[in-house]
C-alpha cells in the first residue's frame, strides 16, 4: 500500500476514536465542561496529563531542536521536566485542596479582589494564546505533509479539527480524548526510533543506542561530531550559547511548567487532594518515556540527514546527491515550503554546509549552502523516510505528531474559555449568568481563541519549541510567582500580587517584542533577534526567569508598603496550606 493511502487510513482512523470518545462523553454542565466533574482517576488523569503536556514542541519540535543545537538543547528536557517537581511539590495540591475551577479564580479570592482576578485572566490569555500559536504552527506542519498541501493550508485544515472535537467536549471530552492521544503519540514516537537505532548501532534501546557504538565501531556521537565538523557545523556535542542564557532559560521553562493554567487545571479533575500529587507523580512516568527517547531521535535524525545528502567525501565531485536523484522524501517535503533547495552553483548537485567551511567551499566550486531552508520542526516527521522505514510507521508518525498537537491545543483553548466565561463574565462582568449561558460562551470564546492563534499560527515568531518557550517565559514572570506568594506568603496582599503580575508579564513582553516584533509582525522588530543585541545575552525565550524576579521584587515591595491582607485570608492561607486531620497551621510568615 502506497504511502499516501496508508497515512489517510492510520490518521482518519485515530481521528474517528478522538470524535467518538468527544461526543461520548460530551459535557452537560459547567463542572463537567471545567474539570470533569472532578471525578477522572489520578493513573488516567497522569496519562492525560502527559498528552496535554506533550504538545507539537515535544513530539515534532523539541527533537528537531536537538537535532540541530546538539548540547545546546538539552535546556528543553531539563527545564519541561524539571518544572513537572516543582509542579507537584509546590503548587498541585495546595490549588487541588482549595477546589476551584480555574487558576484566576484562586487567584481572585486569594487577593480578595475583582482586579487581581482581572489582571490573572489577562496573563493566562496571553501566555495561553501564544502557546497555542506554537501548537498551530506544528499542526500546520503535521497536516502539510499529511495531506501534501502547503503550510498554511495545512493550518486551515487543524484549525477545522480543533474546532470540532475541543468546543464539542469541554474538559471531561478532552480528558478521554487525551488519554486515546497519550497512547497513539507514544506509540507513534518510540517504534520509529527503535527502528532507527536497531539500524544504525543494533540496539533496540534508543536511549542506550545513543551512547553506543555504530557497525564500524565508531561511538555514534564521536561519528556525528566528525561529520558536522567536515561539513562547517560546530560539533553536535559543543555548547555553542553562553551559560548565563542556557540557565535563565531552563529556570524559565521549569516555574513556567508550574504556571501553565492548562496544566494547573488538569490536577482540579481528580477526586481528592492527594490524588494530585499522585497524578503529577503518573504523569512524570508518561513524560519520561518520550522525553528519554527524544535525545536519541534528535542525534540519529541529524545523522541521518547528513548521509542522505553527503554521500561521498567533502569537495568530491561526485560527494553530494544529484538534486534530480534525491529521495522521495525531499521531494516530498519541498512540497510544503518547509524544505527549500537552490542550486546556486548551476552543478545539479546539492551542496549543505555550514559557515564554517565557507573558504574552503569556494575552492571546491560550492556558491554557498543550497538547502536555503530546513525547518527544524520536520525532522521526526521525516525521519522514518528519511531512514527508509515502512509505510505503516511513517503513517504512524503523523497520526502521533497530529495527536501530539490537538491534545495540547484543546486544553489550551479550554483554559482560555475557561478564563472568558467562568473567570471574565460570570466572576467579574455577570454574576448572574445562567449556566447554559455560561457554556455557550465558554464555546464562542474557545472558537474565536482557535481562529485568532491559527492566523498568528501562520508566521511564529519562531519553530514550535521556540514559541512555546515564550509561552513558559510568560506564565513563568507574571502567573507563577503570584501562585507561589499566594500560597506560602500570608503577608502578600492585593496590592502588591497586581502590581507583581503586570510588572512581570510588561517587561517580558516588552523584551520579546523588542526582538520578535510587534504582535509577531517581525518587521517592527526593534532590534535583530541575536546573541549580540541581546542584553548580556539573554535570549527572548529565557526572559521569563528575569521577569519572574521582577515580579516578586515588585510584589514584595508593594506589599511592604501597603496594608496587610484581611484575617480572613490569612486563615485561608494557612488552611490550604494545612494538611487534613493536622493539628493546626505550621510556620508561614
Amino acid at each position: 500500500m502506497d504511502l499516501k493511502t496508508m497515512t489517510y487510513i492510520v490518521v482518519g482512523l485515530t481521528f474517528a476514536v478522538y470524535i467518538f470518545i468527544a461526543i461520548r462523553a460530551r459535557a452537560g454542565s459547567t463542572a463537567e465542561f471545567y474539570v470533569a466533574g472532578k471525578g477522572v482517576h489520578p493513573v488516567l488523569n497522569g496519562m492525560a496529563t502527559g498528552a496535554d503536556w506533550m504538545s507539537a514542541a515535544s513530539f515534532i519540535s523539541m527533537a528537531g531542536l536537538i537535532a540541530f543545537n546538539g548540547f545546546d538543547a538539552s535546556v528543553y528536557l531539563m527545564g519541561w521536566t524539571g518544572g513537572y517537581v516543582l509542579l507537584a511539590m509546590l503548587l498541585a495540591p495546595y490549588l487541588r485542596k482549595y477546589g476551584k475551577f480555574t487558576v484566576p479564580e484562586f487567584i481572585g479570592d486569594r487577593f480578595y479582589s475583582k482586579s487581581a482576578r482581572a489582571v490573572a485572566i489577562l496573563c493566562l490569555i496571553v501566555a495561553s494564546l501564544t502557546y497555542v500559536i506554537g501548537q498551530m504552527k506544528g499542526v500546520g506542519v503535521a497536516f502539510s505533509r499529511f495531506l501534501e498541501v502547503p503550510f498554511a493550508t495545512g493550518v486551515y485544515v487543524g484549525m477545522g479539527i480543533v474546532f470540532v472535537y475541543a468546543v464539542l467536549g469541554g474538559m471531561k471530552g478532552i480528558t478521554y480524548t487525551q488519554i486515546a492521544q497519550y497512547c497513539v503519540l507514544i506509540f507513534a514516537y518510540t517504534v520509529p526510533a527503535v527502528f532507527i537505532s536497531l539500524q544504525l548501532t543494533g540496539n533496540p534501546i534508543p536511549q542506550l543506542g545513543l551512547g553506543g557504538n555504530m557497525s564500524d565501531g565508531v561511538a555514534l556521537l564521536d561519528k556525528l561530531d566528525q561529520i558536522c565538523v567536515d561539513l562547517g557545523f560546530a560539533a553536535y556535542t559543543e555548547q555553542k550559547g553562553s551559560t548565563l542564557n542556557m540557565f535563565l532559560l531552563t529556570m524559565s521553562l521549569m516555574i513556567g511548567t508550574a504556571g501553565l493554567p492548562h496544566v494547573i487545571t488538569r490536577f482540579f479533575t481528580v477526586p481528592k487532594v492527594r490524588d494530585a500529587r499522585s497524578s503529577a507523580g503518573w504523569a512524570l512516568v508518561f513524560i519520561a518515556i518520550l522525553y528519554t527517547t527524544a535525545p536519541g531521535v534528535g542525534a540519529m535524525a541529524r545523522l541521518n540527514l547528513m548521509e542522505t545528502i553527503q554521500t561521498g567525501p567533502v569537495g568530491a565531485v561526485d560527494g553530494n546527491i544529484k538534486y534530480d536523484e534525491a529521495p522521495a522524501w525531499f521531494t516530498n517535503w519541498e512540497k510544503t515550503g518547509l524544505l527549500a533547495y537552490e542550486d546556486k552553483n548551476a552543478d545539479g548537485r546539492i551542496q549543505y554546509y555550514g559557515s564554517g567551511l565557507d573558504a574552503q567551499a569556494a575552492t571546491f566550486g560550492w556558491a554557498g549552502n543550497e538547502m536555503t531552508k530546513v525547518d527544524r520542526d520536520i525532522m521526526v516527521l521525516a525521519n522514518p523516510e528519511i531512514a527508509k522505514l515502512p509505510n505503516w510507521v511513517i503513517a504512524l508518525v503523523a497520526a502521533g505528531g497530529i495527536a501530539a498537537a490537538l491534545s495540547t491545543a484543546a486544553g489550551l483553548l479550554l483554559a482560555i474559555a475557561s478564563a472568558v466565561s467562568h473567570d471574565l463574565l460570570k466572576g467579574i462582568l455577570m454574576p448572574g449568568i445562567s449556566e447554559k449561558s455560561e457554556l455557550m460562551a465558554s464555546r464562542v470564546a474557545m472558537a474565536g481563541a482557535i481562529v485568532v492563534a491559527g492566523l498568528l499560527g501562520l508566521d511564529p515568531p519562531g519553530f514550535a519549541a521556540q514559541t512555546v518557550a515564550l509561552a513558559f517565559g510568560l506564565a513563568a514572570s507574571s502567573i507563577f510567582p503570584a501562585l507561589m506568594m499566594g500560597i506560602f506568603n500570608k503577608r502578600m496582599n492585593n496590592a502588591g500580587a497586581i502590581a507583581g503580575m503586570l510588572a512581570g508579564l510588561l517587561s517580558t513582553l516588552v523584551y520579546i517584542f523588542w526582538f520578535k516584533g510587534w504582535l509577531f509582525f517581525k518587521s517592527t522588530a526593534m532590534a535583530p533577534d541575536t546573541p549580540e543585541h541581546w542584553m548580556l545575552g539573554i535570549s527572548p525565550g529565557s526572559f521569563g526567569a528575569v521577569g519572574a524576579l521582577i515580579n516578586f521584587t515588585v510584589a514584595y515591595v508593594v506589599s511592604k508598603m501597603t496594608s496587610p491582607p484581611p484575617e480572613s485570608i490569612q486563615h485561608l492561607v494557612e488552611d490550604i496550606r494545612v494538611p487534613s486531620g493536622s493539628g493546626g497551621p505550621v510556620g508561614g510568615h
